[in-house]
C-alpha cells in the first residue's frame, strides 16, 4: 500500500489515477447541473495557475477567495495549492470593513469574487490594499474581468509551474483562514498542507463512505470543517454537488440524493421543526402513528434496548420514518454536525429514523476536527462529540479547559506571535478556550467556552452555553442568550420560535397580529416563563434564570447576532439589545 500524500493537491491527482469521476464537482448553472470531472478540474486547475503566473504570482503569495460554494471555488483553490501560492478565504457576508482588514493583513495580491455585489465590496475595499492589482468575477458582468480569461494565459511558463508544483512540501502554508470571531478583529489560522491532511485522513475512518458515493456542499468553504470535508471527499472519490443556496436546499437535495452531507445544529433543528409541523397537520391514526415515533425516536440508543423496542423501531421506520429519509433523498448514510452543540433528543430522534447523525468537535486552529461520534463500532454517546480521532491527543486542565495536540494544530496566527504563544504552549498543547471533560470510554463532552463563563456581582460562575442549550430545546424557544455578567442575578434574551407559537396561538384562540403584539400578550409571556422555569428546576440557585426579555427581530449573520458559523456574538447582541438590558436590570 503506498504511503499518504503529502501535499493537498496529491488528493486529487490520485483520484486521476486511481478512479476518475466524471462528477468530481458540480454546480447549478440556469436551473441545471453543471459537472466537472477529475480530469477536468486538474486540467482547468493547472491553466488557471499559468494564468496566474502570468500575472506575476508566485509561491507564498496570497490570492483571495470571496464565493458561495460552487464549482469555481474548487478550481481556484487547486490551483493556488499547485503552484504553492496561499488561499485566503473570505465569508461573502463579511463587512466593507472586514473585507478591507483582512486583504490588508493578508497582503492580497489577487481577488476572486463571485459576483457584482461582492465585487462592490471589492472595489469599495481596494484603496486600502494597495499591493491588490486584480478583482476577478465568476459570474460575467459586463465590464469586468471574468476568471476565465486567465484560462489562455502563461502557457509558456508550464514547465516552471511543474518544477514549483514538485518542490511543494507538505510542511508548507496551504491557507490562512481568519477566524470570524465573537469579539475583536479576525485572527488569521496558519494551516499547513499536512495540518489539513492529517485531519482528512484520521477524519475519513469515522465516515462510511466508498468512491462513487455523492455529497452536497452548502456550509461554507470558508470554513475549515467544510472545506476540510471537501478534501475528504477528493480522497475518497465521491461526487460533490454544490449548492444554490439555503432557500432551494430541499429542492437540491431531492435532486441529488446524497449520501452524505454537513450540517449545523440550526439547520437539523429547523428540518426536525418542518417534519414536526407536517405530522401536526396530520389526522386520526397517522397522527396517532406519527407522535408515537417521535416517542420511540426519543427513546433511542444504540444498544441495550429490549426485543419490545426494537419490534417498535422497525415498524415506525417502516411507516414513518421512511418518510423522513425520503425527504432527504433516500440515501443518506450520514451527517456530519458541527459548529455548536447539538441537542441529545435531535441527535436520538434522527439515528432512530436511520438517519444517522455524527457530531463532532473541533476549531479552525485544529484543521478543524478534534473528536467525532461514529455509529459504527460502539463509537456513539448521544450528548456527547465523541473520540478524539487518531493521532490526536486530548487532555483536560486543571481548570477543565480542553488542551489539544497533534499533526493537525496550527502553524500559529499571522503575524501575531504574542496571541499564538497565549493559545500554544511550549510543549505543544493548544489551549482551545472550551471547557468539557472525558468520561471513562475517552468519549468528550463540551460544557461550555471558557471565555463566556461569567460570575455574578455574588461571585458565582455561571455557563451560559449549558442553559442556553437546554432553553433552545423547547419547541417554544428559537434563540436564548443568558446575561448577568456582574449583575445580582442571571437573565436571559429569547427569541422565541414564531412559527411554532403562532400554532399555539391559533390552538388557544390568541389573536397574532404581529409579533411585538404577541409578546405583549399575558397567556404568551407565562408559557415561556413556564419553558424557562422547567429548565431552572435542573440549575443551581444561583444560576436559574430569575427574568425574561422576549424579543421580536430575527438574529441573523448579517444582523450582527451570529458569527458565519453560527456562533452567538455575545457583545454586539448586548449593545444592540440594549433597551432590554434595562429592562431586565433597571438603570445601572
Amino acid at each position: 500500500m503506498r504511503p499518504d500524500p503529502s501535499r493537498i493537491f496529491d488528493l486529487l491527482d490520485r483520484q486521476l489515477a486511481d478512479f476518475p469521476q466524471e462528477v468530481c464537482v458540480a454546480s447549478k448553472v440556469d436551473g441545471k447541473w453543471h459537472a466537472y470531472s477529475t480530469a477536468e478540474v486538474i486540467g482547468t486547475a493547472e491553466k488557471l495557475a499559468l494564468g496566474l503566473k502570468a500575472l506575476g504570482i508566485r509561491p507564498g503569495d496570497k490570492v483571495a477567495i470571496a464565493s458561495g460554494n460552487r464549482s469555481e471555488w474548487s478550481i481556484v483553490d487547486q490551483a493556488l495549492l499547485r503552484m504553492g501560492a496561499i488561499n485566503i478565504p473570505i465569508y461573502p457576508t463579511s463587512s466593507v470593513e472586514d473585507y478591507a482588514y483582512v486583504l490588508h493583513h493578508a497582503d492580497v495580491r489577487v481577488f476572486f469574487v463571485s459576483n457584482a455585489e461582492l465585487h462592490g465590496k471589492a472595489e469599495a475595499a481596494a484603496p486600502q490594499v494597495p499591493g491588490m492589482k486584480h478583482i476577478f468575477t465568476f459570474d460575467r458582468l459586463d465590464g469586468l474581468p471574468h476568471w476565465s480569461m486567465l484560462l489562455n494565459e502563461g502557457e509558456e511558463k508550464r514547465a516552471e509551474l511543474e518544477l514549483e508544483k514538485a518542490t511543494v512540501k507538505g510542511s508548507d502554508l496551504a491557507t490562512i483562514i481568519y477566524t470570524s470571531g465573537t469579539t475583536g478583529k479576525p485572527k488569521g489560522v496558519m494551516l499547513s498542507h499536512h495540518n489539513i491532511l492529517s485531519n482528512v485522513i484520521a477524519s475519513a475512518e469515522r465516515l462510511p463512505v466508498e468512491v462513487g458515493t455523492r455529497c452536497v456542499s452548502f456550509l461554507p468553504l470558508c470554513h475549515i470543517y467544510e472545506r476540510m470535508l471537501m478534501y475528504l471527499y477528493q480522497r475518497t472519490g465521491m461526487g460533490i454537488h454544490f449548492l444554490e443556496n439555503y432557500e432551494h436546499i430541499g429542492e437540491n437535495i431531492k435532486d441529488v440524493r446524497p449520501h452524505v452531507f454537513t450540517a449545523v445544529p440550526r439547520l437539523l433543528e429547523k428540518i426536525y421543526d418542518s417534519i414536526l409541523a407536517k405530522g401536526e397537520a396530520l389526522t386520526g391514526i397517522k397522527r396517532k402513528l406519527f407522535f408515537l415515533s417521535i416517542e420511540v425516536g426519543e427513546e433511542y440508543d444504540v444498544h441495550g434496548k429490549s426485543l419490545w423496542y426494537r419490534w417498535k423501531l422497525a415498524l415506525m421506520r417502516k411507516l414513518v420514518f421512511s418518510k423522513w429519509r425520503e425527504a432527504l433523498g433516500g440515501e443518506v448514510l450520514c451527517v456530519a454536525s458541527g459548529s455548536a452543540a447539538l441537542l441529545p433528543r435531535l441527535a436520538r430522534i434522527f439515528n432512530a429514523a436511520g438517519i444517522p447523525v455524527m457530531e463532532g468537535y473541533g476549531l479552525t486552529e485544529t484543521s478543524p476536527v478534534v473528536s467525532v461520534n461514529d455509529a459504527r463500532n460502539d463509537g456513539l454517546r448521544f450528548g456527547s462529540v465523541g473520540r478524539p480521532i487518531r493521532d490526536v491527543q486530548v487532555r483536560i486542565a486543571a481548570d477543565g479547559e480542553i488542551l489539544v495536540k497533534g499533526p493537525n494544530v496550527m502553524m500559529g496566527y499571522y503575524k501575531e506571535p504574542g496571541l499564538t504563544s497565549e493559545v500554544l504552549d511550549p510543549d505543544g498543547w493548544f489551549h482551545t478556550g472550551d471547557i468539557g471533560e472525558l468520561d471513562s470510554d475517552n468519549f468528550l463532552k463540551i460544557t461550555d467556552r471558557k471565555k463566556e463563563m461569567f460570575k455574578t456581582s455574588g461571585g458565582k460562575y455561571v455557563a451560559p452555553q449549558v442553559i442556553e442549550n437546554k432553553l433552545r430545546a423547547s419547541r417554544f424557544i428559537e434563540q436564548a442568550m443568558v446575561v448577568g455578567e456582574n449583575r445580582k442575578f442571571p437573565a436571559v434574551m429569547v427569541l422565541p420560535s414564531f412559527a411554532f407559537l403562532k400554532d399555539w396561538c391559533t390552538l388557544k384562540d390568541i389573536p397574532f397580529t404581529s409579533r411585538e403584539e404577541v409578546l405583549k400578550d399575558p397567556r404568551v409571556v407565562a408559557r415561556i416563563q413556564q419553558e424557562v422555569d422547567e429548565v431552572n428546576v435542573g440549575l443551581g440557585h444561583w444560576e436559574q434564570v430569575k427574568k425574561v426579555a422576549l424579543l421580536h427581530e430575527d438574529w441573523t449573520v448579517e444582523g450582527g447576532e451570529f458569527t458565519p458559523s453560527m456562533k452567538l456574538r455575545r457583545k454586539p447582541i448586548l449593545a444592540k439589545y440594549a433597551s432590554a438590558m434595562v429592562w431586565i436590570y433597571g438603570e445601572q
